[in-house]
């Protein structure tokens, strides 16, 4: 509730607003029986025309100016709602953008999916009820009792006995549904689950003829949703009957006492016309309420749930204002006697005490059997993770006292799976350098050897990228990712199995033109092939997490025994 009514307070002109609103509206449900009380019992039953059409006209404007008080209690409601939905998933955004790997394995990218999408849903739906609901309700409830303690004590009496029930009930079904509404949003995030890895899996799963399986694992969770949703719609199903049921019995009861009191000349027919109408607007008002309590406990889930995402703390600090931006040097990394170890699994370290240099100009490449952590390694430089001991530099600084994006800004990190975004293009290759100029972008091109494909797009680099790059084949992909990381023009270039779906020839032919052009920069490359690294100035062999050899392609062949296995699986003999 906390963090509905912090957002909620951000809108005090608003709420201002929705509260004139509300009094106006108030005012004016209740001035309109007390109007038809004087006609009933001035008007009407004395036979008096002249009154009667003025009553009326009066009622008529009365109506219209509670129709605009509730015209504008409704725009101040949606502002509200509709702004602070929107806060929640921009602050969630964010929030995200900020997290490690080490949080996006600790929240999973479903639940954080389900959480800036339903949950923030649940929040919008539940503040536009309260601030109709919560607003209203107190002041319709003691005005109307108070009118009706005037009209008749007696009656006023019998109202407030339901009150307690009303209030009982609320409470119930509030705590009965509550559990119901957690276990609603998490199976919600294996519905997402499942769905994204159907989506993005879906040419593995019809390549093993898989869909049989993936049908049923989404039709379990799927009705294990629904089971759990229909529990919880069983309990909120009896509040709007159990309602009526208390409102009808109200109404019998006043008619019955009223009727007794007409007959005894203690009360007029105006005033017990009057009295149904205070009693059903107090009663509409309390199901209202009610209703709000029934969403109360699914908008507490997920305001829960958000808030374990905006209060968390990544693991890895970005210094943004005390973290340093510039530095004389430019190029240089150094590992000193560095450890990492994954978090939730200190015991076992990917990487053992690791060191080496690299300068500008400089090629150093990484090699070595699948999981011995090469591609951990090179994520210790741009922070996707810390490491546990031992210190990481860059230009002579330690990483983590860096301001994060002014150490990212020098880095170009090129993954093997590339990752193009929906746009043009254009869009995707300035994505580090959103003011590079159609020159730049050619130059990039032709270094990454996606000239001649994008020349043969109908639009060229206006050419169209749809969701995850589908309509580019793999090598496609990955030279746009390359072009994108060229066009920043950084100091250090990662390349983690970069070159991975290219072909030999066109391999070759991209190391060469990356050797030309971008001599002054520091390049680390990963990868599986000998062929891609043969000519780098330093080769750096892995074998379960440890250093096991260093040196150029030569000299390991003749001192590194891995390395001489791994070349002797890939080469012929005569180029052994």
């Amino acid at each position: 509730m906390k963090l509905i009514l912090n957002y909620t307070w951000r809108y005090k002109h608003y709420l201002l607003l929705s509260l004139l609103g509300v009094a106006g509206f108030v005012a004016i449900q209740i001035g309109v029986p007390t109007i038809l009380k004087d006609i009933i019992n001035d008007a009407l039953l004395l036979n008096q025309p002249v009154l009667l059409n003025r009553l009326v006209l009066l009622m008529v404007g009365v109506m219209v100016i509670g129709l605009g008080c509730e015209i504008c209690m409704s725009y101040a409601n949606s502002r509200i709602a509709s702004n602070v939905i929107r806060d929640i998933r921009n602050d969630q955004f964010i929030k995200t953008q900020g997290f490690s790997h080490s949080e996006y394995d600790q929240f999973s990218v479903s639940s954080l999916i389900t959480s800036t999408t339903s949950d923030s849903y649940q929040i919008m739906v539940f503040v536009q009820t309260m601030l109709r609901s919560a607003l209203i309700t107190p002041v319709m409830t003691i005005s109307g009792f108070i009118m009706i303690l005037n009209n008749n004590p007696n009656l006023f009496w019998v109202v407030t006995a339901s009150v307690p029930v009303l209030l009982l009930g609320m409470f119930t079904i509030s705590r009965k549904s509550r559990p119901y509404s957690k276990q609603q949003q998490t199976t919600l995030d294996k519905i997402n689950l499942i769905m994204r890895e159907g989506l993005s899996g879906l040419r593995v799963i019809r390549a093993f003829g898989n869909e049989e399986f993936q049908n049923e694992r989404f039709e379990e969770v799927n009705e294990t949703y629904c089971g759990v949703s229909k529990r919880m719609f069983r309990i909120v199903s009896v509040t709007q009957p159990g309602f009526f049921l208390i409102f009808n019995t109200m109404i019998v009861i006043v008619l019955w006492l009223g009727a007794k009191e007409i007959n005894q000349s203690t009360m007029d027919v105006g005033t017990l016309s009057a009295s149904i109408e205070y009693i059903f607007h107090i009663l509409f008002s309390f199901m209202m309420l009610a209703v709000l309590f029934v969403m109360y406990p699914r908008a507490s889930v997920s305001a829960q749930r958000i808030q374990r995402v905006l209060d968390s703390i990544p693991s890895i600090g970005e210094n943004l204002e005390t973290g340093i931006t510039k530095t004389d040097k430019k190029g240089y990394i150094t590992f000193e006697n560095v450890t990492f170890s994954y978090p939730g699994s200190p015991e076992e370290p990917v990487l053992k005490n690791i060191s080496f240099t690299a300068e500008p100009g400089q090629t150093i490449a990484f090699i070595g059997s699948t999981g011995c952590g090469k591609t951990t390694l090179v994520q210790l430089i741009p922070r996707m993770y810390d490491v546990t001991s031992g210190r990481v530099l860059v230009n002579g600084v330690d990483v983590r006292e860096y301001n994060i994006h002014a150490l990212r800004d020098k880095l170009s990190f090129i993954p093997q799976k590339a990752q193009l975004f929906t746009g043009t293009i254009g869009e995707n290759l300035r994505f580090g350098k959103p003011d590079a100029s159609i020159e730049e972008l050619k130059r990039a091109a032709e270094i990454a050897q996606a000239a001649d494909f994008i020349s043969k797009k109908k639009d060229g680099f206006n050419e169209m990228i749809t969701e995850g790059g589908s309509n580019l084949s793999g090598g496609q992909k990955q030279r746009l990712a390359i072009a994108r990381g060229i066009v920043k023009k950084p100091e250090i270039y990662i390349f983690d199995d970069s070159f991975s779906a290219l072909d030999y020839a066109t391999d070759l032919k991209l190391r060469t033109r990356l050797r030309q052009e971008i001599k002054n920069a520091t390049m680390l490359i990963v990868a599986q092939r000998i062929g891609t690294i043969r000519h780098a100035d330093k080769i750096i062999v892995l074998n379960e997490g440890r250093i096991v050899g260093q040196g150029t392609h030569e000299e390991l062949m003749k001192n590194c025994d891995v390395y001489y296995d791994i070349a002797a699986s890939q080469l012929s003999k005569e180029e052994l």
